[in-house]
């Protein structure tokens, strides 16, 4: 439930984007349930533990994540090895117009696992890290304009206007638990290093099956969303990483519209 004061602000007129948040957190309670597949080893909560977190829930506060109210829903793939992919739910707070973070999980229900954390800026920021940092960080336009990106239950002009705000943006992603790789076995715990995440950017690059079982289950058409999006191709700048899993494939892949490695278009 959110709270009065929050309503307020967000139907602030001067704010719109504020107005996309509240609808997004009001229906985030409609959205299918996805559960984890992977629970991690320990016993069943004591009696004692329960207590104590009931007492928590009255007495202390958890602000930090009330703000995390928009709800991406979306895939990675290991940047050191793309054939390792899975679905990730992201639950954001927009800290400003240039800035989210975004808490990871592997699915969307209280028994979800927090899997990693991903950061989103603005194409004005990515600009003014140093070069090295830059390598770090994926591009989204593939992800938004060929409908992989959803934020799924917002209305569509709500959906549509949150897209068009993350245009040219770009994410750090960090997965620091394999809970649940595609076709894979996961992890029954958190293991190893983390794991630098990458974005798609190519159709083809996708494993198959994966965005078909998500868009399944929630009843989307990815192509639909494309071409319902094709308004922000014009918005579409070339971007840093596109090209970064090259190669990586054996599967055919091909490019789509409004989808190009900037440092390939400066050699043009």
């Amino acid at each position: 439930m959110i709270k009065s004061n929050r309503i307020e602000t967000a139907l602030n007129p001067a704010s719109c984007s504020n107005l996309i948040l509240i609808v997004s957190a009001l229906l985030a309670a409609c959205e299918p349930a996805v559960e984890p597949s992977a629970q991690p080893k320990g016993q069943e909560k004591s009696v004692k533990t329960q207590v104590l977190e009931g007492g928590a829930a009255l007495l202390q506060t958890n602000s930090p994540l009330e703000s995390m109210n928009i709800y991406l829903d979306g895939f990675h793939a290991s940047k050191e090895d793309p054939s390792h992919q899975m679905e990730a739910h992201h639950f954001c707070h927009q800290v400003n117009e240039d800035f989210a973070q975004c808490a990871l999980f592997d699915g969307n229900t209280r028994q979800a696992n927090l899997v990693g954390i991903e950061y989103i800026i603005s194409e004005s920021l990515f600009e003014s890290l140093p070069e090295q940092e830059k390598t770090y960080w994926h591009p989204h336009n593939f992800e938004i304009l060929s409908g992989q990106l959803i934020a799924h239950g917002i209305p569509e002009a709500a959906e549509n206007e949150l897209m068009k705000g993350k245009m040219n943006s770009y994410g750090k992603t960090w997965h620091v638990w394999n809970s649940s790789p595609f076709g894979k076995t996961g992890d029954k715990m958190p293991l190893g290093e983390p794991s630098l995440e990458w974005s798609f950017n190519r159709n083809g690059e996708v494993l198959p099956g994966l965005v078909e079982q998500r868009n399944q289950r929630l009843n989307v058409t990815t192509d639909q969303l494309r071409s319902r999006r094709t308004d922000l191709i014009p918005f579409a700048k070339p971007q840093r990483g596109v090209d970064a899993l090259k190669g990586k494939f054996s599967r055919p892949v091909t490019a789509i519209p409004g989808v190009a490695d900037k440092n390939t278009e400066n050699l043009k």
